[in-house]
């Protein structure tokens, strides 16, 4: 898996096509609050390529606008990444640096992730944009053989994504990024058939994964406690644990939750 897999499954028209690289110092202006994040860019990133610009005139979808937010642009861009470099903090210095929203890809010599965050208006600063919520992000480290990988890269394509405006297509991907991190979980890439049921998966994943922090402290205190009362009452507590994540798993596959895989037209 690498960059041109990931723009290959996009399938992007050439109509929104720009290729043009972009200079760090944009992001060191706009994107970078203190010295460390300052550094941080000049020193993680080797480049920046804004790939294509996707708004109504390049790929047909409307634009975007009411009172928190105005989707005019959807930016694609790939971050091209030195050793060592902080790929998440990176990511959101580059989405806070953007004023439209980004599909972000950032590629290392042995990594390579997505990142999307929605944007907003400021409420305190007239005109200024910010993000609204946390980024969804994936890291792709499966072969394109996996089932997982191949649903995914199906269902980035562009053509599968909804095309009522701009800011439904850029939660259409957010979603797939999302059925992609649950098929971490469950071993099956699946869409979820609504809004509603993709926030409820995505609670589930939340908790699967503070259930499993909780797992592996808790296992530790049991292996090394002495006294066989205490031992026990940590294995009780385990076992409950264990039966919390079984079932928030079992809330982010098929059962009782989603239809069968399907790709979203």
């Amino acid at each position: 898996m690498n960059t041109a897999d990931l723009i290959a499954a996009l399938n992007l028209p050439g109509s929104a096509q720009v290729d043009q690289r972009v200079p760090k110092k944009l992001l060191v202006e706009n994107g970078a609050p203190t010295a460390a994040d300052k550094r941080l860019i000049n020193e993680g990133i080797e480049e920046i390529q804004w790939l294509s610009a996707l708004k109504p005139t390049t790929i047909g979808v409307p634009e975007y606008r009411d009172e928190a937010r105005e989707y005019l642009e959807i930016a694609v861009l790939v971050i091209t990444l030195r050793a060592d470099a902080k790929a998440g903090r990176l990511a959101e210095l580059a989405h806070r640096a953007i004023p439209y929203p980004v599909f972000l890809m950032l590629a290392g010599d042995a990594s390579l992730s997505l990142s999307l965050a929605h944007k907003r208006w400021a409420q305190n600063e007239a005109g200024k944009v910010v993000l609204d919520g946390a980024a969804v992000e994936v890291h792709l480290t499966e072969s394109q053989d996996t089932q997982p990988m191949q649903g995914f890269l199906t269902a980035l394509a562009l053509a599968n994504q909804p095309r009522a405006h701009l800011l439904a297509l850029y939660q259409g991907w957010m979603d797939t990024l999302i059925a992609y991190q649950v098929a971490g979980k469950t071993g099956q890439f699946v869409l979820a058939d609504s809004p509603e049921q993709t926030a409820a998966r995505r609670q589930a994943l939340r908790d699967s994964q503070e259930l499993e922090v909780k797992i592996v402290s808790l296992r530790t205190q049991a292996n090394r406690e002495k006294q066989l009362a205490r031992r026990v009452e940590l294995n009780l507590e385990l076992q409950r644990l264990q039966h919390e994540l079984e079932s928030a798993t079992q809330k982010m596959t098929l059962s009782g939750y989603w239809s069968k895989a399907k790709t979203r037209n």
